[in-house]
Order: C-alpha cells, then sequence, then structure tokens
C-alpha cells in the first residue's frame, strides 16, 4: 500500500496559478461585457488580496534570503572570532609559562644569593621516579660540570636533596622526603639539634617529620627555622630545610618531636641548583680562609 505524499506548491507555481487567475478573471470581464465600475469592484474583491498575496511572499523570500546572507556572515565572523580566541589562548599560555619560569628563576637567584659561600651550578629535571612527588629524580648535569655523589641540591627556598649517583652528563637525586632520608638538622634560632626524616605518605598533607630534639621546655617555638647541623656528614651547614608548624613532648619526656614546612615544593620542580662543594672541601676551604 503506497504512503500518501505531502503535496507541497512550490513559491514559483503558486505565482504562475494566481497570475493564470487574474488573466483569466480579466479575461472573463471583457468577455461577459462587465462595465468598468463592476471590473474595479471584482478587483477589490479578488485581484487585490491576490496581489497582496504575492508582495507578502516576495518580501518573504527576500527575507529568507536576507536571513541566509545574514546567518553566512555571521558564520564568517564566528569562525574568524574563534581563531582570534585560540591565538590569544595560546599567547596567554604561553606568559603563564613564562611568568611561572620567571618565578622559579627568581627564587634560584635569591638562593643562589642566601649561599653565596658555596658553588653552585644550574640544573634541569628531567625525570622522576612515579608517584605525585619528586623524591627521587634525575638533572641533566653530573661530573662533567662538576657534580660529584653527596653534591646537596637547593630550590624553592632551600634544601631539597642529595646527589646520590652521577654520569658524566647526568646525576639521581633523593630529596629529604623520600622514605630513606635522613637529615641531621638544627634549630637556627637555638642551635639545638634533631633529625628530619623522609616520609611519603606525611608529605601528603604538606608535613615533614622531626624528632630528638633536645631542648629546654619552651626554648623552640613555632615558626622557628630549621636547618641542616654543623655535625652532618653530608650535608653543608645551614641549608634551610623549613619552618616549625607543631612540636610536641616525646614520650619519653626527654627529647621532641614534630612537624616542619617544607622550603621547598616538592611536588613542582623543574629547575635546581647543585652545591658543588662538598662538606669536607666546604669545611677544609672554611679552615683555610680562616
Amino acid at each position: 500500500m503506497k504512503k500518501k505524499g505531502n503535496f507541497r506548491l512550490k513559491s514559483k507555481h503558486l505565482i504562475l496559478l494566481m497570475t493564470i487567475v487574474c488573466v483569466s478573471m480579466v479575461t472573463a470581464a471583457f468577455s461577459t461585457g462587465i462595465t468598468g465600475d463592476s471590473a474595479r469592484e471584482t478587483a477589490g474583491y479578488i485581484i487585490i488580496p491576490f496581489e497582496k498575496g504575492i508582495n507578502k511572499i516576495g518580501n518573504w523570500l527576500l527575507s529568507i534570503q536576507d536571513n541566509f546572507q545574514s546567518v553566512k556572515k555571521l558564520a564568517r565572523e564566528n569562525k574568524k572570532l574563534k581563531a582570534q580566541i585560540d591565538e590569544l589562548t595560546l599567547q596567554n599560555n604561553e606568559l603563564v609559562q613564562n611568568q611561572t619560569d620567571f618565578t622559579h628563576l627568581r627564587e634560584l637567584y635569591d638562593l643562589d644569593q642566601e649561599y653565596a659561600q658555596y658553588n653552585k651550578i644550574l640544573a634541569e629535571v628531567i625525570a622522576k621516579e612515579p608517584g605525585n612527588w619528586y623524591h627521587s629524580f634525575t638533572i641533566n648535569k653530573g661530573t662533567n660540570d662538576g657534580i660529584s655523589v653527596d653534591s646537596n641540591v637547593l630550590a624553592g627556598a632551600g634544601l631539597v636533596g642529595i646527589v646520590t649517583e652521577a654520569g658524566p652528563d647526568w646525576a639521581a637525586v633523593r630529596s629529604i622526603v623520600d622514605d630513606d632520608s635522613n637529615v641531621s638538622a638544627q634549630v637556627s634560632e637555638t642551635e639545638d639539634t634533631c633529625m628530619v626524616t623522609g616520609d611519603l605518605e606525611l608529605i601528603d598533607s604538606g608535613k615533614i617529620e622531626f624528632s630528638q630534639l633536645q631542648s629546654p621546655e619552651g626554648k623552640v617555638s613555632i615558626g622557628d627555622r630549621v636547618v641542616t647541623s654543623h655535625i652532618s656528614d653530608k650535608y653543608v651547614k645551614g641549608l634551610l630545610i623549613g619552618y616549625i608548624s607543631e612540636i610536641s613532648q616525646d614520650s619519653n619526656n626527654l627529647t621532641y618531636g614534630g612537624y616542619l614546612l617544607p622550603a621547598a615544593d616538592f611536588r613542582h620542580l623543574q629547575k635546581v641548583l647543585v652545591i658543588t662543594d662538598l662538606k669536607e672541601k666546604a669545611e677544609k676551604e672554611k679552615k683555610n680562609a680562616q
């Protein structure tokens, strides 16, 4: 059984049909002897409405054409605006990246000035162990640049870690938040010694643990600076590790422990400063200078 098709009368066919009707009516008027007044009256009722209809259809078609041209124009403008937005987005991303690079370089410059007594070299992080934190990573400088095992590494506002392996043009670094890290430290304000221990679970909360602090009660305060100690066998003296955020007495009632806010950002490391002076060499040079 055939489906009924939808009948659609095209505009050009409608105009042709109306024209035929008008011509037919005029012809009929002449052939039947209709007077001029009657013809005008007939035109007023029949032909003029058709004329108005034709005008409306014409205006409608012109409106559709104008709208179509407007849509095409808007599409072209939209495409042009999209290209401009893409270009501006790219430029903005470059500016943000440049600002980030500038901030990192500024931090490293400040570190270089703060520890001007040590020889240092700038290096970039080129690889890291899996995980959110830079607890173990590789840099693009090595023995050819004066770096060796036990070279201290800085970033942010202080100590990041220590070199554990070194090749001609690369070096592996273990950061102080790594589970295997232990740093002999001291409170800068009081020179009381303690031990700073790495803990990857603890760093998730933004903290580093310290323990074995021997200090009279009330002498050490929240906000005090903790730095590498003079008795450390691998770390040069005075490198900032972090600031005391919590402190409490140990169960033995003899020592204190707590947490530090680290001086470096161990989630975002890109560039670092490597101190090429080893602890022993630095101490010898200091004695010779005296």
